[in-house]
């Protein structure tokens, strides 16, 4: 029999218990058992509490211990003291989860906090999961469970919304209530002691009766956590977020009131769009996402064709469109001309395509059909504005047939209120979201593209990576460059330091010399090749930074100057004239090309956090940044490089040529891997970069790092797991064939559809236990997720072998260890290639995936395989897996306790 999750026994419970049940009038505990009686809820109650004989006609038991079966769900209702204890009576009970009501804990100073570190103490001597404390509850309409002290029950639906405020969950549950919206479960997350936002949509991600995932959040929690699940779910279901905490004052607001950290309010933005899920100003836009989402495809660009019988809203809707980031759609010349020969001759000729007033039901459904086929358009917006011939209930069942279909979303505002309620009715019913105000919808047109291009950016197959992560970079000389600075009692880099960082992870910087004599200064200027000569200095006379060059470091400052005016007469005749100030020699040549700005600084929420945008000494007042979450490959580079102002110009603008971008985004993926292996690097700082058609070049850098008595375990680490080079290995076949074990990328989907071409029919078959078309395997959408794999959830392993002579690679196996959420269990399969089994490859695979498990503290490993299977049941024995009945002939369940 399959054992249910926690998190199952939780949202759709057999039996609950609601500890600190009583009958007094007013009270949470008498409020929760009056709840779960409500003659929806079929399981078991049962209600806790030794000073009470009966609670509301229930036989009260003194504590859980006592209850005659296992419990699935605990709700506790008493004093904060008392929690702790409470709660390792259901660990020892045996109890599946639990949701804690009370309040008093981290939100209510150091006593509280001390109290949920016992709470934590007593949940790590068992399996039990934990929702709260301080919060409202947990509903479930569907299985008719309301486990909350709100007085009614959300109606049923497939929307699960999670809250971090109860209060603002209670408005919202009688907000739906009125406009009978429904939902699969409604969640009072509370303070998340043990069951973070990572742990719910992993749950709610899985669940069939859950369509959509909205969030009320105030703070993120373990960040990594959340952003694991969200990219493992936002491809499958929508997940949409509303986020309090935007402005210094509600950031404050937040932090008072849940008792924990907000971040930056940029990085959050940046992290949601890592994980593709979609972010929204408000709780109306949070709701009319959901419904969107649900009923319309997304949009494959920014561009909205808008036709209205109206100009002024058609006019309100652009406004909206074009200050949320979209674009309207420039109207192909075959559209005019279609238009124009049945429309009035008076009609806009142009995007928003206005018919006029006049319009009836057949030209609306005529101009409809012509738009929507527009090769141009990534969507259409119908906007109805009720005049003397208008009939909006007619036009709305002519615009039925065209709800599904095409490709792209159709939405529709009928403005009028009961005028139009008959229309509106209509369209609800076919399908299309219709909105009261055409500058909503254009807005909700904004954000399903916005959401489109964050999914697309997740699972683009990127460009080949260079062997960046095969050792190219000299990662332990840059950890000797800094441990040096470490024992010299400095966390400032010398800019000489600092370039010799961004040079050991490939990043080019210009020439940086150090003289310690006037002969030897005079000679480095000599030599400097490239064309430009800069700052130079003495630390003695001024604490500038250079930007390349010669940096003097001489016994005195007359002996500086010497060395200057030998300087500046090899400067004037290599250079010509120019400005000199005092002891600084300035730039001769004025550089031509962009100068940008690359750096990272450390979240406290989401760790190293990279900035991209326009660069010099104007920095702090153009403010064209934009930030992502490291590690990155050439797709994520590009995504950042387009969201800085600077973009456009770098692609060339007004007859100049446009900058290098490959190499640009090869820089930034560098500089990415340079921020998630070197830990003790607090701030970095590329300003300026120089981009132009010929190079790329750092030419000022600034390395801050930690203090040296930091923990290293307290060095804040990336959100998203950097691939983990450490399970790269080289090995060798059995006849001899040198190859690498390595984790796969999601550069390998190529490698992907050759290794798939290469199977069996059997091999197939043995593997997924049903037969799969080589065409469904190798499809885009499923082969992308198999190689742009989280590496916290699942480690897949490939054997790769490099041609000597051609240099193409080819993966010969693939072996996965997945791990099962919530849970400290994963799965193990392997699967070789015919051409390349006996080979010792899948004992290898299965040998390592092992090691990878003991390293990541995986308790068990389990193995599904089809009885006929002898190869996979061969490795299970080696390996002394023991098998588990699992009641079906055909299939063998082994397990092996690491």
């Amino acid at each position: 029999m399959r054992r249910r999750s926690a998190f199952e026994c939780m949202f759709v419970p057999q039996s609950v218990a609601v500890i600190g049940a009583t009958d007094r009038e007013a009270s949470v505990g008498r409020t929760l058992v009056k709840n779960l009686l409500n003659g929806l809820f079929h399981g078991e109650v049962y209600a806790i509490n030794p000073k009470r004989e009966e609670v509301l006609g229930l036989h009260c038991y003194k504590d859980i211990a006592s209850v005659p079966e296992k419990v699935d769900l605990a709700v506790i209702a008493t004093p904060a003291p008392t929690v702790p204890a409470v709660v390792g009576e259901c660990v020892d009970a045996g109890a599946r989860s639990a949701v804690v009501i009370s309040a008093g804990f981290k939100e209510r100073g150091a006593e509280g906090a001390r109290l949920e570190q016992q709470i934590q103490e007593q949940l790590r001597r068992g399996k039990l999961r934990l929702i709260g404390p301080n919060c409202l509850g947990i509903m479930s309409p569907l299985a008719g469970l309301n486990a909350t002290f709100a007085h009614e029950l959300a109606r049923p639906g497939n929307v699960a919304f999670l809250s971090q405020s109860g209060a603002l969950e209670t408005a919202i549950l009688d907000w739906s209530l009125l406009e009978k919206v429904g939902f699969s479960a409604i969640v009072s997350t509370g303070s998340m002691l043990d069951a973070g936002w990572g742990d719910l949509i992993d749950y709610f991600g899985e669940d069939s009766e859950t369509h959509s995932i909205l969030i009320y959040m105030e703070s993120v929690g373990d960040a990594r956590s959340f952003l694991s699940a969200a990219r493992e779910v936002a491809l499958r279901k929508p997940i949409i977020v509303i986020k309090a905490g935007r402005t210094e004052a509600a950031s404050r607001a937040a932090t008072s009131h849940t008792g924990a950290l907000t971040g930056s309010d940029e990085v959050f933005d940046a992290a949601l769009r890592r994980c593709g899920v979609l972010r929204v100003q408000s709780i109306s836009d949070l709701f009319y996402m959901a419904e969107t989402l649900a009923r319309q495809p997304r949009p494959r660009g920014p561009r909205l064709m808008i036709l209205t019988n109206a100009g002024g809203p058609g006019v309100l809707a652009t406004d909206a469109l074009i200050a949320n980031g979209g674009e309207l759609t420039q109207l192909s010349d075959a559209t005019v001309r279609e238009l124009s020969a049945f429309l009035s001759p008076h009609w806009s000729h142009g995007n928003p395509v206005d018919i006029l007033g006049n319009a009836g039901p057949d030209e609306y459904a005529r101009a409809l059909e012509i738009a929507i086929r527009d090769p141009n358009s990534d969507g259409l917006l119908v906007i109805l504005a009720p005049q003397g011939m208008t009939d909006p209930l007619r036009v709305a069942e002519r615009l039925k047939p065209y709800a599904r279909g095409f490709g792209k979303p159709l939405l529709a505002s009928w403005m009028g209120g009961k005028l139009v309620a008959g229309g509106v009715a209509v369209l609800n019913e076919a399908g299309i979201p219709t909105f009261s105000y055409p500058d909503t919808a254009a807005r909700a047109f904004d954000y399903m593209w916005r959401y489109s291009y964050n999914l697309r950016g997740l699972y683009e197959t990127p460009s080949l990576a260079e062997e960046v992560y095969a050792g190219r970079t000299s990662r332990a000389d840059v950890e000797a460059i800094l441990n040096a600075v470490q024992n010299s009692g400095r966390t400032l880099l010398t800019e000489v330091e600092s370039k010799q960082v961004l040079a050991c992870y490939g990043i080019p910087t210009v020439d940086t010399r150090i003289a310690r004599s006037e002969d030897e200064a005079v000679g480095h200027a000599r030599a400097i090749e490239f064309p430009v000569v800069v700052k130079v200095f003495s630390e003695t006379i001024t604490h500038k930074t250079e930007i390349g060059g010669v940096k003097l470091n001489l016994e005195n400052d007359e002996a500086v100057r010497r060395a200057y005016r030998e300087i500046e007469s090899v400067v004037r005749k290599r250079f010509g004239a120019g400005e000199f100030e005092g002891v600084t020699v300035q730039p001769m040549v004025r550089l031509q090309g962009y100068e940008l700005i690359v750096g990272s600084s450390v979240d406290p929420q989401f760790g190293p956090v990279m900035l991209f945008g326009t660069g010099g000494q104007l920095v702090e007042v153009y403010k064209d940044r934009a930030l992502a979450l490291p590690p990155l490959n050439a797709t994520l580079a590009q995504r950042l490089m387009e969201q800085a102002r600077i973009f456009e110009a770098l692609k060339g603008v007004r007859g100049r040529a446009a900058v290098n971008l490959e190499e640009l985004e090869r820089v930034l993926v560098r500089f990415s891997q340079l921020i998630v292996e070197q830990l003790w690097i607090k701030e970095i700082d590329i300003n300026p970069l120089l981009a132009s058609p010929e190079r790329i070049l750092a030419l000022d850098a600034r390395v801050v790092i930690h203090q040296p008595e930091t923990a290293p375990e307290k060095l804040a680490r990336p959100a998203i797991r950097p691939y983990p080079t450490q399970y790269v290995w080289p090995w060798t076949t059995r006849d001899g064939t040198p190859v690498t074990i390595r984790p796969i990328r999601p550069e390998d989907e190529p490698l992907m559809v050759k290794f798939h071409a290469t199977l069996s029919e059997e091999s197939v078959y043995l593997r997924y236990f049903h037969m799969e078309k080589l065409s469904t395997r190798v499809a885009h959408d499923r082969l992308i997720q198999k190689c742009f794999v989280d590496y916290d959830r699942e480690m897949a392993l490939v054997v790769d072998y490099q041609d000597p002579g051609t240099g193409e690679h080819e993966i010969r196996a693939v072996g996965r260890l997945t791990k099962i959420p919530g849970t400290v269990e994963a799965e193990v399969a392997v699967l070789v290639s015919d051409r390349f089994q006996k080979q010792g490859l899948g004992r290898e695979l299965v040998r390592r995936l092992l090691e990878v498990g003991r390293t990541e503290k995986i308790a068990q490993i389990v193995a599904n395989i089809l009885h006929e299977n002898e190869g996979m049941r061969a490795l299970a024995r080696h390996f002394k897996f023991h098998t588990r009945d699992t009641g079906d002939a055909s299939m063998v369940i082994a397990v092996l306790d690491l």
